[in-house]
């Protein structure tokens, strides 16, 4: 077993280089762009919905109030009718994104840390290179990337971006993998 407080520096950097690959990623490679379609007549579509001034958060359309509703001639028809849909509404105007990337780093600070508990508890401090980076690779695999499948079963996220973003997760996986063999103790 290893102190996790002798894993501080491999969480950091192994954060920083995730952080610095994402952001390659993200602006060089060019399979993340035609993640999010415009809806069609768009213009006319947020005309429409300005006015209903919808507050930031998550909404479902037909949503009904209860499961006997749900039961009822009326809401079947709604589906039917649709739009069917799960509408995420941001807040209005230009966002900067500072808050994005510091969350961001954050959150890649979190999957370091859990990664590093779990490898922690299982390998010695001299813990061969391959060892290391089996423990630490998996778990920051599941940390990067498994939230995503829930997505796209539950809420039609598109196959194509829960792939990618999928192989992003593995990515980083690899590269925190690296770093914390690279610095284990």
């Amino acid at each position: 077993m290893t102190e996790l407080s002798s894993l501080l520096l491999p969480i950091v950097v192994s954060a920083v280089v995730v952080f610095i690959v994402s952001s390659l990623i993200h602006m060089v490679l060019p399979w993340h762009k035609g993640e999010y379609p415009q809806v069609p007549d768009q213009d006319k579509v947020m005309d429409t919905l300005r006015p209903f001034n919808i507050h930031p958060g998550e909404y479902m359309l037909p949503r009904a109030s209860s499961t006997n509703e749900m039961k009822s001639p009326e809401y079947k028809e709604k589906l039917n009718k649709g739009p069917v849909m799960i509408l995420t509404v941001l807040p209005n105007g230009v966002r900067g994104m500072g808050r994005y990337f510091i969350l961001w780093f954050v959150y890649s600070l979190l999957v370091g840390l859990f990664a590093a508990y779990i490898a922690s508890r299982a390998l010695p401090p001299d813990a061969h290179y391959l060892q290391v980076f089996r423990f630490v690779g998996a778990s920051a695999f599941m940390g990067y990337s498994f939230a995503y499948w829930p997505m796209y079963i539950w809420y039609h996220r598109s196959l194509r971006t829960t792939i990618t973003s999928t192989i992003d997760g593995l990515i980083f996986a690899l590269f925190t993998a690296g770093v914390f063999g690279w610095l284990w103790p």
